[in-house]
């Protein structure tokens, strides 16, 4: 509805047409029915970032730190988004999850892991080497965690509908409007569109993903965190290996990095994938092996936190870029817990940038991060469990929006 000055008004811009901030503009029609509320996305449809790249893995929510974000809503998210499904026809397999340890090193950290998921509530089951074997006979290790109610889908899917919920609520999405420019005022916000329309709102919520630092920055929003894109290789196996395991399987994850390691998934559409890696991206949005943007570069090495990253964890930095160049480097990551599965088994798949906010110090942001103020509300670091989480998030938002 335009305003005085004929410029579109609405009670609440969403910037981000990713899961997360479909499932918030839901979640704000759902509060406050009758609410105006848009959402924008640059790109030509929906859900073709950082949601249409990833596992499809429902996190049960074994990996977070009791009474952070990730484990509350994490939590929350696992049961949501299959009651979603269920209410939109969507399919979804329950088919759980196995966290491997390979040596008692690993059986240590597992441990530590197992006591950590039943201290958020999660049901998990402690796995011998007899069971194990029993299990998935293709996977080998010294123990291993049990997640009955992890599960995959495919989140693509479920932003379509989402942004469908959108609409049917009153509720607009528009793709191919990119934001330039945000200004905050006692009144409102202004929005200015790449292609020169402005929108005014009482109110903007941003879930801008890989764009969440500079969007936050064109809103003069104070934050110290920088978002560094890691690349995300995957690989799916041929045909003759259909049926390898019935689980995903997952390693014990490593100390220090927020990161869940190479896995096994099976996927809705009967694929088995593995990865994804984490190597350092030269791009924020090219989804490609070799995606490069010049500018992207420049921001990421111009910033001191970086090389401060860099120092804290150049090892595993080293490794990770070996085995996206080296095929048996990335297969003995998986080998170690599978070890039947070959070189020639890897079959290229897709590749897709993750989203990590990193502060100045070089730490990574290991929880959900949100900055706001008094008309604005942004979330700035929003990885793995977030697609899982997203309805929950949304509902998060919401309550910081109308606070």
């Amino acid at each position: 509805m335009p305003d005085a000055a004929g410029q579109d008004s609405y009670d609440v811009v969403v910037v981000g047409g990713g899961i997360v901030g479909l499932a918030t503009a839901r979640a704000l029609l759902r509060a406050r029915p009758g609410s105006r509320v848009v959402v924008l996305e640059k790109a030509d449809d929906v859900g073709v970032g950082q949601t249409g790249h990833n596992s499809g893995v429902i996190h049960a929510g074994l990996y977070y730190r009791p009474g952070s974000l990730k484990a509350r809503l994490c939590r929350a998210g696992e049961r949501a988004t299959k009651e979603f499904c269920r209410e939109h026809g969507i399919e979804v397999k329950e088919i759980g999850k196995l966290v491997v340890a390979t040596d008692h090193d690993e059986r240590a950290r597992l441990d530590a892991l197992a006591a950590g998921a039943r201290e958020n509530g999660i049901d998990v089951r402690d796995i011998d080497v007899a069971e194990l074997r029993e299990m998935e006979p293709n996977v080998t290790g010294v123990a291993a965690l049990h997640s009955p109610r992890s599960a995959v889908v495919d989140f693509g899917e479920v932003a379509r509908a989402l942004a469908d919920e959108v609409t049917e609520l009153g509720g607009e999405v528009r793709v191919r409007s990119e934001v330039d420019r945000i200004a905050e005022s006692e009144t409102g916000v202004d929005v200015s569109l790449e292609h020169g329309e402005r929108l005014r709102a009482l109110r903007l919520v941003a879930c801008a993903g890989l764009q969440a630092d500079r969007v936050a920055a064109s809103a003069h929003v104070r934050t110290d965190v920088r978002i560094v894109p890691f690349k995300g290789e995957y690989y799916t196996l041929p045909g003759h290996r259909e049926g390898l395991v019935e689980r995903l399987i997952y390693p014990v994850p490593g100390e220090g990095l927020p990161f869940l390691g190479v896995h096994i998934t099976p996927t809705v559409d009967g694929r088995i994938l593995l990865g994804p890696n984490a190597v350092l991206a030269m791009s924020r949005e090219k989804n490609t092996r070799f995606g490069f943007d010049a500018d992207d570069v420049r921001d990421a090495v111009s910033f001191g936190g970086l090389w401060k990253l860099g120092q804290k964890h150049w090892r595993t930095g080293a490794k990770e870029l070996w085995n996206s160049l080296v095929p048996d480097g990335y297969l003995s990551e998986v080998s170690k817990y599978c070890p039947s599965l070959r070189s020639t088994d890897l079959v290229g798949y897709r590749t897709g940038v993750r989203a990590q906010a990193l502060r100045p110090d070089g730490t990574l942001v290991d929880d959900f991060e949100i900055a706001s103020t008094p008309r604005q509300v942004h979330m700035l670091n929003a990885p793995s469990p977030a697609a899982t989480a997203a309805i929950p998030i949304g509902e998060e938002l919401v309550g910081r929006v109308w606070e």
